[in-house]
């Protein structure tokens, strides 16, 4: 007796299935391809003495392998893309998350940072932010009136899939078990570090997860990071307090930058290097737009990365700033994963400062950027997006992408360059030297 085909419904059903564990697969192996490239680089860098940011050596060689390929090949660069298209959608759906774990122990960051000089770094932090959006801004509007190049649809870009209902309760449980685990044996899997990264790893998803979902209005004043960082510190205090070790032990373990005892921050950090890699991918992607209007674009980006990083030497110097708490927030305007790179050229640099007064800046651009704007009279798709990007890289970014999806391009494309730009120059001697004097 012959068996019988399944019934539609099953077969559908498998189908998605096989989709499902395929999709996963494809993920796992761009995704891991990725980290172990950003890893190997690193390593190799370092046995090296390199202190180029190994990441954007990288990025380079992505690009450039992408350029050949798209001049000899195109079917096989166009492979490439897609084949690394799910890890790249993963890095831009989770971006806020790997600069969190600044902000969460920023607490023990900002301890021994007198009350004055805190003061000090949140005007020029704002007032920077503001100049540099203005300096970005009218530059390209200027380049855009002598060059006269007319504006056209730029290649669409990939938008992440929300969250579902299922991710939401995955990371519940891990939450839950994973705290139990703790408070029952802290040292259940060696070290406190390790046994309290599940449980903090996943208060840390479900605050971004949580804050995402909110209502566009309360967004304003509870950013989805802000969210995530007092679900990862109310953790943190909870277990602080339940188990009697104490709220700085446990934010020690959420950020303990020893490699072979990670905690949850050192997790989601680790991501930062496959960002700069991915900036490959989406530079190569917007391509024809960056040869087409080369000459806003890289002009306005060379101006305000120059200006940013130089005026805030200047200022931190005019109102009496220390010096070393100057070179640390050099580079405000950055995105976190070079900006650490960067302040790792210069001697003394707080890290921890460096990466909140980035995600500080990025936080204001989210607020406030469309509305400074408007009243700076920047209507244009290209000086918005650059004076975006340029002022409050990736945070920025993704406040405009959802309201101006003309100039998305520009921010993607600017918020990769500025990065780029201010590690380059900030790799020179010269450089360094000419703004350690400036700051004193």
């Amino acid at each position: 007796v012959s068996a019988r085909p399944p019934p539609p419904l099953d077969r559908e059903s498998n189908n998605r299935r096989r989709q499902i564990v395929v999709g996963i697969a494809h993920l796992a192996v761009s995704l891991g391809i990725v980290l172990a490239t950003d890893k190997y680089l690193k390593q190799a860098f370092v046995a090296a003495s390199i202190k180029f940011p190994s990441a954007l050596f990288g990025m380079f060689c992505i690009f450039s392998v992408l350029l050949v390929l798209d001049t000899v090949a195109p079917a096989l660069a166009k492979a490439f893309m897609d084949f690394f298209e799910p890890a790249t959608l993963f890095i831009q759906r989770w971006l806020p998350l790997f600069y969190v774990p600044s902000l969460v122990v920023l607490p023990l960051a900002v301890r021994d940072v007198p009350a004055a000089s805190g003061l000090k770094i949140c005007l020029i932090t704002f007032g920077g932010w503001f100049a540099s959006l203005a300096v970005a801004g009218y530059t390209a509007l200027t380049v855009r009136k002598i060059v006269k190049t007319e504006l056209i649809a730029a290649e669409p870009m990939g938008k992440p899939s929300a969250f579902a209902t299922l991710e939401f309760w995955a990371w519940g449980a891990v939450f839950v078990a994973s705290f139990a685990t703790a408070f029952v044996n802290p040292t259940a899997l060696g070290t406190t570090a390790r046994t309290c990264l599940p449980f903090m790893l996943a208060s840390t998803v479900l605050g971004y997860m949580v804050g995402s979902g909110l209502p566009s209005g309360i967004k304003k004043l509870l950013h989805p990071i802000i969210c995530c960082a007092l679900s990862a510190n109310l953790s943190a205090v909870a277990y602080g307090y339940l188990s009697g070790s104490g709220i700085d032990a446990a934010l020690g373990d959420y950020l303990t930058k020893v490699p072979s005892n990670p905690g949850a921050g050192d997790v989601l950090m680790g991501f930062l290097g496959s960002v700069i890699l991915s900036f490959a991918f989406s530079m190569f992607k917007q391509r024809k737009l960056v040869k087409r209007h080369a000459a806003e674009i890289f002009t306005s980006i060379a101006i305000a990365s120059t200006f940013s990083l130089y005026s805030t030497a200047i200022l931190g110097r005019l109102i009496g700033l220390e010096p070393t708490l100057t070179i640390s927030i050099l580079p405000r305007c950055i995105t976190v994963a070079l900006a650490l790179s960067i302040v790792s050229f210069f001697e003394g640099a707080n890290t921890s400062l460096t990466a909140a007064v980035v995600v500080l800046t990025g936080l204001i651009g989210a607020n406030f950027v469309q509305a400074a704007m408007d009243k700076l009279g920047l209507n244009d798709p290209i000086a918005r997006g650059i004076g975006t990007a340029s002022s409050a890289h990736g945070l920025g970014t993704a406040a405009l992408s959802a309201k101006e999806p003309e100039a998305l391009p520009f921010c993607a494309i600017a918020y990769a360059l500025t990065g780029i730009f201010g590690s380059l120059i900030c790799s020179s001697p010269a450089v360094r030297q000419s703004l350690v004097f400036i700051a004193g």
